[in-house]
């Protein structure tokens, strides 16, 4: 790189540590302030840095090689994990059912459903171990992805790329926590949007794809092979039931197109169902208000919307650079950092570069923060020492952040690609953990040991899978894991008793959400159950539209970005039907918290 462009680098890299530094005195007051921000952090904060926190180097790039090689079908492949198709779920019910418990952790909200004995402690524990777990297969992510992209700029070893911007996340993450990480996130995502504008702008006035083209795809061998394909073909708005993908190719497990995009959606409504976990729950437990939730969300993905333009445009840059050399990029995961290489000018490259950056430390610093809040506040405090002072609990969550980072610094070692990791978290550990995550918050019989039992079973067989399983299809790693989980989570409900009576009240009363409670609901007056189910009746409602509203709305993007203007219009006549249903059966009704 010029001179120009690293300086530009430095100087970005020194302003977000300072960033960061400055929130240290807040976040020392105590882990309140250190993993939740004390609650008082504006909604529009929480969102733009959840938003920043989604927009990662490694889920960029992986996303822009799925949108080089299939086109929009790439984009449909991505709704397993990459398109953060959750957050509909989130933005309608599932943020304010999190932030009622008014909990800090996913594992200290086990006591709140299952009670503070010994089986709200067996999950809570469960939970925290499990969510750890998550954390370091996260980290690793980052990992990979950032030091492949980095490494490749500056003419390192990807591992050394990765430890220097990990040291540079570091001192500011466990500095200053949450305060930080949503401040830096904030400023960071001034970056993000300027270089979605720029690539954008670039990619729409340089780039005229002819009617046929040709792209790569990866093989199984570890080579590559080149195909043709239409740009109709390419930019299409609705996924095809079947692919023709080559005998061969990593790709050519989803030429069953149609089933593969059908599994991913009900995966995808388990695990929106189940409420999620990690960093982007954490912004829901600082939410002030079921308001200021459903707003966090509203903007979060409003913001996320415009990733897939950026992504877009890299691919649409990929593609030309193949036809104006004569020679097409061999490995999609490398048409990121191609594009900029041979695109992007002197000084704007430094930009783009320090914003993809910002991009990466912003996912490394929320998923760090809300990992350490596991082993402080579910482990530490509550088990190994509940008397633990302010200062040795900061202590501990400093320690446990730098824990969590060598570990995954560790099992980056053993990962080969970006998918591979990535297709384990989403379809693997994920699934091992996610269906206990969706019963308990529908099921009245559903017990603490259920849940632990089935988070464990689920964890192993995820674990295993990997380690001695070899080269599985996604769908298989996922229903062994998911359906390891489900077995557990039944036998150890049945084999135990179910949850005390007032612990189910109690949290029934304050999340009230549908499902299966006619027990503890039968006990609620008439007046305050019909709220209830009011309520209940327009989430459910408004998550049909919401659900179909984001991927129209992140579709929309690309269309404009490919200058597919037929589609562009199409979708934005469904997005404005869309929305208005929306409006109608959610966002005027925000401001309507039901007290009982």
């Amino acid at each position: 790189m010029h001179p120009i462009d690293i300086t530009i680098i430095v100087t970005y890299l020194i302003a977000i540590v300072a960033v960061g530094l400055i929130m240290q005195k807040k976040a020392s007051q105590g882990i309140d302030s250190y993993f939740l921000g004390n609650r008082n952090l504006p909604w529009w904060v929480l969102g733009a840095s959840g938003m920043a926190s989604n927009t990662d180097i490694a889920g960029t790039m992986i996303n822009t090689a799925f949108i080089y090689a299939l086109g929009t079908k790439g984009f449909f492949i991505e709704i397993r994990g990459g398109v953060t198709l959750i957050m509909a779920f989130l933005m309608v019910f599932m943020g304010k059912w999190n932030r009622r418990s008014q909990v800090m952790t996913q594992a200290e909200w086990m006591h709140f459903r299952f009670g503070k004995g010994k089986e709200g402690d067996v999950a809570r524990v469960i939970s925290a171990i499990a969510s750890i777990i998550m954390t370091v297969a996260m980290v690793t992510y980052f990992v990979i992805g950032a030091g492949k992209f980095v490494g490749d700029f500056l003419g390192i070893e990807p591992i050394i790329a990765s430890i220097l911007m990990i040291i540079l996340a570091m001192t500011y993450t466990i500095a200053s926590g949450l305060y930080g990480v949503v401040w830096t996130d904030v400023f960071q995502g001034i970056f993000i949007f300027g270089v979605i504008i720029y690539v954008s702008v670039i990619a729409m006035t340089k780039v005229n794809l002819p009617e046929e083209f040709f792209v790569s795809v990866p093989m199984i061998d570890g080579g590559f092979t080149e195909i043709k394909t239409t740009l109709s073909e390419w930019s299409r708005i609705t996924p095809p039931s079947e692919m023709n993908m080559p005998e061969g190719s990593t790709f050519a497990i989803y030429n069953l197109f149609g089933i593969a995009i059908m599994f991913y959606l009900f995966k995808v409504t388990l695990e929106g169902a189940s409420g999620t976990g990690g960093y982007m729950i954490q912004r829901y437990f600082a939410a002030k208000s079921d308001r200021e939730a459903g707003l966090l969300s509203l903007f979060w993905t409003s913001l996320l919307a415009f990733r897939w333009p950026l992504i877009a445009s890299f691919a649409m840059l990929g593609v030309y650079h193949g036809i104006q050399t004569g020679t097409v990029i061999a490995d999609p995961e490398l048409v990121l950092p191609t594009v900029i290489r041979n695109y992007i000018p002197v000084g704007v490259k430094g930009f783009l570069i320090a914003g993809l950056m910002a991009a990466a430390m912003s996912t490394f610093d929320s998923t760090v923060n809300a990992g350490a809040a596991y082993w402080v506040k579910d482990l530490y405090q509550a088990y190994l020492k509940p008397k633990a002072t302010e200062k040795q609990l900061m202590m501990q969550s400093r320690i446990a952040s730098l824990v969590i980072v060598l570990l995954a610094l560790l099992f980056s070692l053993t990962i080969t690609n970006i998918n591979e990791i990535w297709g384990w978290i989403t379809m693997g550990i994920g699934a091992g953990m996610f269906i206990p995550q969706v019963i308990r918050w529908y099921w009245w019989r559903f017990n603490g040991y259920g849940f632990a039992i089935g988070t464990a079973v689920g964890l192993v067989a995820a674990v295993l899978t990997k380690a001695i399983g070899g080269p599985i299809a996604e769908y298989n790693s996922f229903l062994i894991a998911s359906g390891s989980s489900l077995v557990g989570c039944i036998v150890g409900t049945y084999l135990s008793a179910p949850t005390e009576k007032p612990v189910l009240s109690n949290f029934y009363k304050i999340t009230r959400p549908f499902g299966f409670w006619n027990p503890v609901r039968n006990e609620l007056p008439k007046d305050a159950l019909q709220k209830v189910n009011e309520e209940n009746r327009r989430d459910i409602i408004a998550t049909f539209f919401a659900v179909p509203w984001q991927v129209v709305l992140f579709l929309t993007g690309m269309m404009i970005v490919m200058k597919q203007w037929s589609n562009a219009l199409n979708l934005f006549g469904l997005l404005i039907i869309l929305s208005a249903g929306l409006y109608w059966f959610w966002y005027r009704h925000l401001s309507k918290e039901v007290s009982l």
